[in-house]
């Protein structure tokens, strides 16, 4: 022990807690001042560093009367900084800067800086250092303000965007990339104060993709070209825009967007329409439609508006939760609506035909209540909603609506997407822990969508029965200088479809019905269990038990290694009820007990479900909160 009048007054002060300590753990130390001070402020002087600079007086107001002194003490000879006397400002200035024992701290900082919410603005307050030639990242990126300029600086470039040729955008966008990718490394981004940048990460990806035209070739090649790479700039435009909340950030991103995207969409729509006038429609036609082979045990999951790039996001989710995930590239009927390719791949064709003639030209060959009695006749199982079958012959069920998100949303689609899919991985998910050997996802069409408006085409109201965004039925007799098309249902009913990635009508962000690459090239998805994933595991919920909020399972079966969890949506983890939001282990008798964290929750709908150690659903059940279960 240190001598020294300062050891010895720092350990009467720390005595009440020294005389809990294991003496074991005070072997070998030296017990000077700063041991004393530190066992008084807790033990962890970074912490307590980091509290003091975000609440302030708060933090003092908290401390005992022995406790502040010791912090001081603790500050002075671990950071070179009396807080008494030098107060909160500077020593933001110091951890903005965080040079020698305060790079510590600021790296703590940096790994949870939402648990320190006053922190940024603190350092705001204090003066940043002044700007030289050769400020970055290392030397300013403790800096908000540094942050707060470059983005300045980047909006006004993004603006600039409008105004230059598609080559140049991209040319541009690659090189703001090079200047500002390393602010994304910064804990500003992560707080969310540097929106741009992130954006700019997908501009750039964009940028790089449509330097390569899909203007050329036959179909096939078209085809090709968007499968291998050109439906990432489809994902790069939906993620950029989710980045930005502000109408301003919007505006700049928009104007990016635009410059670079708009004109390598409608070149690609323009040679694909020139090439189907020339040829024929790469898509069946109801004379020449075969079902596709249906496999016993299989579920077709229809999803209204699953684009190709959005399939690809949805493949990933699927393989991250364990399953296995074949894919197969569709062409969609035309028009590229939900009248006419929702009953295409549902499965009423084949050795029947469709129940009756279509009316008109509203799209429908059968209305909803024929297409489910029709399914139903067929033998097969109609699940709604909540309902998973039990795995035995042929089911179909409809889930994820992204079409309607996208007409009510517009451009906004961007930030729900990411959640939608997640739902819709869930239901596969649950759909294949409730028995079924595999489930495949079908859609009726894509979609195109351009912040700030697709290009308009003029079509006279006069010469259309009906008229939607990308797509009009004429008039008898009528002549319109929009190419027509067979419609798939009836090939003696034709449909003028928009030019280019045109819209009959104005500002239009989202829309579908035409003829491009975005609406009518998609991905067919057949999703099955993983190999020793939780569907191959047998494992049955015997028992379930309620007493209060407080849920008592019992299983049979290989359930070494399992564990329970009580969730809204069984296939999304995110989405448990219980107490932490962890899954609690069966013992090895079988059973295990949960407990429900709200109250509020009491009488709602639940599913218990039984995990393995990856996560996969191996048994599901459901219940209601509070009593009985099913």
């Amino acid at each position: 022990m240190a001598q020294d009048n300062d050891a010895k007054n720092a350990m009467q002060l720390a005595l009440y807690l020294l005389l809990d300590e294991e003496v074991s753990l005070l072997k070998g130390k030296r017990l000077d001042k700063d041991y004393f001070n530190t066992l008084l402020t807790g033990g962890d002087p970074v912490r307590d560093l980091l509290q003091w600079l975000d609440q302030g007086s708060d933090f003092r107001d908290s401390r005992g009367e022995n406790e502040w002194p010791a912090f001081i003490e603790v500050c002075k000879s671990q950071f070179a900084f009396d807080p008494s006397k030098e107060g909160a400002l500077i020593g933001a200035a110091r951890l903005a800067t965080h040079e020698g024992p305060w790079k510590a701290v600021w790296e703590r900082f940096c790994e949870a800086p939402r648990r320190y919410p006053n922190i940024p603005a603190r350092i705001r307050q204090s003066t940043m250092p002044q700007l030289s030639l050769f400020a970055n990242e290392t030397t300013h990126g403790g800096w908000p303000q540094w942050n707060d300029a470059k983005e300045k600086a980047l909006h006004k470039d993004l603006q600039g965007l409008s105004a230059v040729p598609a080559h140049e955008g991209r040319a541009t966008l690659l090189n703001l990339e090079k200047q500002h990718g390393k602010r994304r490394t910064l804990v500003w981004a992560e707080l969310g104060e540097a929106p741009l940048t992130m954006a700019l990460e997908h501009l750039a990806i964009l940028a790089e993709i449509t330097k390569n035209g899909l203007a050329a070739g036959t179909v096939d090649d078209l085809a090709a070209g968007y499968r291998s790479n050109g439906w990432r700039a489809d994902e790069a435009v939906i993620r950029a825009l989710a980045e930005v909340d502000s109408e301003t950030d919007l505006a700049v991103v928009s104007a990016a967007i635009r410059a670079v995207y708009l004109p390598w969409a409608e070149e690609s729509a323009r040679h694909l329409q020139q090439v189907v006038h020339n040829s024929s429609y790469p898509g069946s036609t109801l004379a020449s439609y075969k079902a596709a082979p249906y496999q016993d045990g299989e579920c077709l999951l229809f999803v209204d508006g699953l684009r190709f790039d959005t399939a690809k996001r949805l493949l990933a989710l699927l393989e991250n939760k364990g399953c296995t995930v074949s894919e197969r590239p569709c062409w969609v009927p035309l028009p590229s609506v939900t009248g006419t390719g929702k009953p295409a791949v549902a499965p009423i064709l084949g050795s029947g035909q469709v129940s009756e003639e279509p009316a008109g030209y509203n799209f429908e060959p059968i209305t909803a209540y024929q297409l489910r009695k029709t399914i139903v006749d067929k033998g097969w199982q109609f699940l709604e909603r909540g309902e998973n079958g039990d795995g035995r012959g042929h089911g179909w069920c409809e889930f994820g609506d992204i079409d309607h998100e996208g007409h009510d949303r517009g451009w906004k689609l961007a930030r729900h997407l990411e959640l939608l899919l997640e739902e819709i991985s869930g239901r596969i998910v649950a759909l294949l822990a409730a028995g079924w050997k595999s489930v495949r996802v079908v859609t009726d069409h894509g979609w195109l969508l351009l912040p700030g408006g697709l290009p308009k085409t003029e079509l006279a109201a006069c010469l259309s029965d009906s008229k939607w965004g990308r797509c009009a039925a004429l008039k008898s007799g009528a002549t319109s200088e929009q190419k027509l098309y067979p419609w798939f249902w009836n090939p003696d009913v034709h449909f003028a479809l928009a030019d280019g990635v045109s819209c009959f009508r104005k500002g239009q962000e989202y829309t579908h019905g035409g003829l491009s690459l975005q609406e009518c090239l998609t991905l067919e998805l057949t999703v099955t269990a993983a190999v020793g994933a939780g569907g191959s595991v047998r494992v049955e919920i015997t028992d379930v038990v309620w007493k209060g909020l407080r849920c008592s399972v019992a299983v049979e079966g290989d359930f070494s290694g399992l564990a329970v969890d009580l969730r809204r949506q069984a296939g999304a983890p995110e989405s448990s009820v219980l107490l932490g939001k962890k899954a609690k282990p069966l013992k090895g008798n079988g059973t295990a007990s949960v407990v429900v964290e709200d109250e509020e929750l009491l009488g709602q709908e639940a599913t218990l479900v039984v995990v393995d150690a990856n996560g996969g659903l191996v048994a599901q059940s459901n219940t209601m909160i509070g009593g009985g279960g099913e």
